[in-house]
């Protein structure tokens, strides 16, 4: 019969906190790349207003790429996590008529602030 502390396993946890950060920042990085309209309302209102809008998401989907890559490869994790909590925090903060649908990214801060402190 498994016991509580048979459960308690900070390299599990960490390693799905990583996978289901890493997810969600691939599949936003690569479904704006494919489709960059779909995300452009996302962003700060002085962002998608400016004439250059599609470089600006190329440049953010890269960032999301990038910090997917270290999530899941476990390197950088600290930073990764630290960064996905401030750039998550910043869609929550530049979207509130969003929350709808940005109710998600509370969560998803509070997964990223608890990789940074766990690692």
């Amino acid at each position: 019969m498994l016991k509580p502390k048979d459960l308690h396993n900070p390299v599990v946890s960490q390693l799905l906190l990583r996978l289901g950060l890493g997810f969600v920042f691939a599949y936003a990085g690569v479904s704006s790349l494919k489709d960059p309209n779909e995300w452009v309302g996302y962003l700060p209102h002085f962002l998608a207003a400016v004439s250059y809008v599609s470089v600006v998401m190329k440049v953010f989907a890269v960032a999301e790429l990038g910090l997917a890559v270290w999530l899941v490869s476990g390197k950088f994790v600290r930073y990764a996590a630290l960064l996905a909590a401030v750039m998550l925090f910043g869609i929550i903060f530049a979207n509130p008529a969003n929350m709808i649908i940005t109710f998600r990214d509370v969560g998803l801060v509070a997964m990223a602030l608890a990789l940074f402190f766990a690692v």
